[in-house]
């Protein structure tokens, strides 16, 4: 069996490539990263170890790569013979590996035309969906149809926590033992060969959200509570009994939303988020406050971890008060060298913070939840 997937980074080799090289796949890295291409093509495999007190060592073997810059060609002959594509590269980079691939599904379309699922493991909401959309912009009606006979783009959910890291070794990799990968089985085609360590559901939008509204929303909320407080780390951070509690305010408000909105059982969910406090305060990891939280434009977006839960929070007349909080803390978040949270400050001190929530979250300004956001910010400013 084959596999090739996009994004040779921490996720990609500590996690999607580990589970599938240990299902038996062959697996081949698509990546940008030459010296990390050329290294993976020359030895064949890297080592992965778990941040647990046995610092347990695997080493993930059958594996080559090929770069996306200079190697469009053989990428795409590439997945022309593949059984699985998947990817690890961020949802702003689907786009541009959206031509790679609908140049392997025309080649596929070519040849045998056998069952091809592509699965987009990012931190989105139909990510998978996305990537199809984006690759079928860019194949004509005849080779959209053919591949409608053949590829399946099923959505996914992942989780697990790989902190930025640097090593002799350019290919190890640090990930915490706990992971989840959920794949939408009614998009797959029958009779797919599962991967070990898979969860397929028929129904994945309730595990979507509980990942993003707990892990996600719970991840960056400590980080802008962390950062706010001085701590370098997450793990500083949650050894601050007041900010844990306050994280765990915010995992309650969201995980009222989703026990009422999905039926998650309420003492299964309290264990849950007690699960994911644990992995944050982690000791062996060392997460930096300043990578759980870049790019807070994005994470203030409508649809994103932040916002979509306080307004659903809303809707149901539910509380959203430690949700709001977060968002003011996310608006306080300066971190020169992340272009976004530049991008944020400017607009703070141009146009003021309450024109700027407005802006980045689409909430009106005499919306509740908008006023809320003003209320903690104003007392975080204190």
């Amino acid at each position: 069996m084959k596999a090739v997937h996009f994004g040779a980074g921490n996720i990609g080799r500590g996690f999607i490539g580990l589970l599938l090289s240990q299902a038996g796949y062959e697996v081949c890295f698509v990546d940008v990263n030459e010296a990390v291409v050329a290294e993976l093509k020359r030895r064949g495999e890297y080592p992965v170890t778990l941040a647990s007190e046995d610092r347990e060592t695997v080493t993930v073997q059958h594996v080559t790569a090929l770069s996306s810059v200079t190697q469009a060609s053989e990428v795409a002959a590439a997945i022309a013979e593949a059984d699985i594509v998947t990817t690890a590269v961020g949802v702003s980079i689907l786009k541009h590996i959206a031509g790679v691939l609908a140049g392997g599904i025309r080649l596929r379309a070519a040849g045998s035309a056998a069952p091809l699922h592509v699965i987009a493991c990012e931190n989105a909401i139909g990510g998978s969906a996305q990537l199809k959309e984006l690759v079928y912009a860019q194949l004509d009606e005849e080779s959209r149809s053919s591949a409608d006979s053949f590829a399946a783009f099923p959505n996914a959910a992942v989780d697990r926590i790989v902190p930025l890291q640097q090593h002799d070794d350019i290919l190890k990799v640090v990930v915490e033992p706990f992971y989840e990968w959920v794949v939408d089985s009614s998009q797959m085609i029958p009779g797919y060969t599962p991967i070990p360590g898979v969860h397929y559901v028929d129904h994945l939008e309730p595990y979507i959200e509980r990942k993003l509204f707990t892990v996600n929303t719970g991840h960056c909320s400590a980080a802008y509570l962390g950062e706010l407080r001085g701590y370098e780390t997450i793990q500083q951070a949650m050894a601050d009994e007041r900010l844990t509690s306050q994280v765990r305010e915010v995992l309650e408000e969201t995980g009222a939303v989703l026990i009422q909105k999905h039926g998650f059982d309420e003492a299964g969910h309290s264990k849950y988020i007690d699960k994911i406090l644990e992995r944050f305060r982690n000791p062996a990891l060392t997460d930096e406050t300043s990578r759980v939280g870049r790019s807070p434009i994005r994470k203030l977006s409508a649809n994103d971890r932040l916002v979509s839960p306080a307004l659903q929070a809303y809707d149901r007349g539910l509380r959203y008060a430690a949700l709001a909080r977060s968002m003011a803390a996310a608006l306080r978040f300066d971190v020169q060298d992340d272009p976004e949270s530049a991008e944020l400050q400017a607009s703070i001190a141009a146009n003021g913070p309450g024109a700027t929530v407005t802006r980045y979250t689409g909430l009106a300004a005499d919306h509740s939840v908008h006023r809320s956001v003003m209320t903690e910010y104003n007392e975080l400013k204190k």
